[in-house]
């Protein structure tokens, strides 16, 4: 009964939602070049679908992401469903970095590129390089956050990954704090090469921030085993907590 109700209820509704926030999305960023109310209706997109989905969030850390400041947001990835329940929590002005291919795809790149979201060609060593600096630059420059995903994609099996040393690059070229942030429950949600959307409960948990001011770039290997360790105990914090 409940994979009927997400095929004939849940995901046309998440859908329609999806495409009505988009358009409303696009048409402002004809009117705000900043991209900063396209991130609130995205915000809003965010809550929609998790109240849609049916999907219950509990944040654990919020107040260490000071007012005003700006930082390397670096979560763990293990669904679709990470994107809106981060953007439905976070209460951080910030950007995505993400593939290429995705700003490829109609309507989506649109919207993505007039956002002022980054585009990374994971193929392409330099222009990954390029894209890490000109996430740096929008950090000094426009004082918003910058979200990588340090995996560099979803999890096939939930497991974490090893990650890539692009959010440590970028952070200490920023010279900004790098957040480490434990998502659990969302591959139980949505799991990977599924259309069964279930409802439940998912966890935010946001790690102490990374200081990254004086450091090296050659410090970033350093820096990425520390972003992963950091969310290593958040998960597992997480984990005896479940089941406490």
């Amino acid at each position: 009964m409940s994979f009927l109700r997400a095929i004939l209820i849940t995901i046309p509704l998440a859908s329609i939602a999806t495409i009505l926030f988009g358009a409303y999305g696009v048409l402002l960023s004809f009117f705000d070049p900043t991209g900063d109310r396209q991130m609130k209706v995205a915000r809003s997109w965010g809550r929609a679908i998790c109240f849609l989905c049916g999907i219950r969030v509990e944040s654990e850390g919020l107040e260490k992401l000071l007012p005003g400041a700006h930082y390397v947001i670096c979560p763990n990835h293990l669904s679709y469903m990470d994107t809106p329940v981060i953007l439905a929590t976070l209460p951080v002005n910030f950007r995505f970095m993400a593939k290429k291919g995705l700003f490829q795809i109609p309507f989506l790149g649109t919207h993505l590129q007039r956002a002022g979201h980054v585009a990374v060609p994971l193929e392409d060593p330099r222009g990954s390089i390029r894209a890490l600096s000109h996430a740096a630059r929008i950090i000094n420059q426009r004082h918003i956050s910058v979200l990588i995903f340090p995996e560099g994609g979803r999890s096939e099996n939930g497991e974490l990954q090893e990650f890539k040393e692009g959010a440590a690059y970028t952070a200490i070229k920023a010279a900004v704090p790098i957040v480490p942030v434990a998502l659990c429950g969302t591959r139980e949600i949505l799991p990977m090469h599924s259309l069964h959307v279930r409802g439940g409960d998912v966890q935010v948990r946001i790690g102490d921030p990374i200081v990254t001011t004086g450091l090296a770039l050659q410090a970033r290997t350093a820096v990425t085993a520390q972003i992963r360790s950091r969310i290593v105990m958040l998960l597992n914090a997480a984990s005896v907590g479940t089941h406490a």
